[in-house]
């Protein structure tokens, strides 16, 4: 069951839904005692903020133009640096293959040294 709702009514409704949450979560942190109540009407405060910046996210599209911005935050990419000893394009499967076995070496030797019973060889 569809109900019209005008584009109005849906900002009107969605401002008393923040104005409801932020009044409650004042509330609850004026009346609380314990830091878990407080904690509480933070969450209720934090989640009114959230409504706001949603309620507002159209006015200040349109008034600073945030499309500049936006696309440049959602294409930024994270580049290794390529180590010492060969670049990004190299393959090294010999000191790969090299650098597992010592990685799977050192933790067998932990995972021995942590058997019950076991004795530490005193090796490392």
């Amino acid at each position: 069951m569809d109900i019209p709702i005008s584009n109005r009514d849906f900002r009107c409704l969605q401002l008393a839904c923040v104005a409801l949450g932020l009044v409650a979560g004042s509330i609850i942190i004026g009346v609380s005692v314990s830091k878990a109540a407080a904690a509480v009407g933070g969450i209720f405060i934090g989640a009114a903020g959230l409504g706001l910046l949603i309620l507002a996210y159209p006015f200040l599209k349109a008034r600073f133009n945030l499309d500049h911005i936006l696309p440049n935050i959602g294409s930024l990419r994270i580049h290794p640096h390529p180590g010492p000893d060969g670049g990004e394009g190299r393959s090294n499967a010999n000191g790969n293959k090299e650098g597992i076995r010592s990685s799977l070496s050192t933790v067998s030797r932990t995972l021995e040294k942590l058997k019950p019973g076991a004795r530490g060889t005193g090796d490392s």
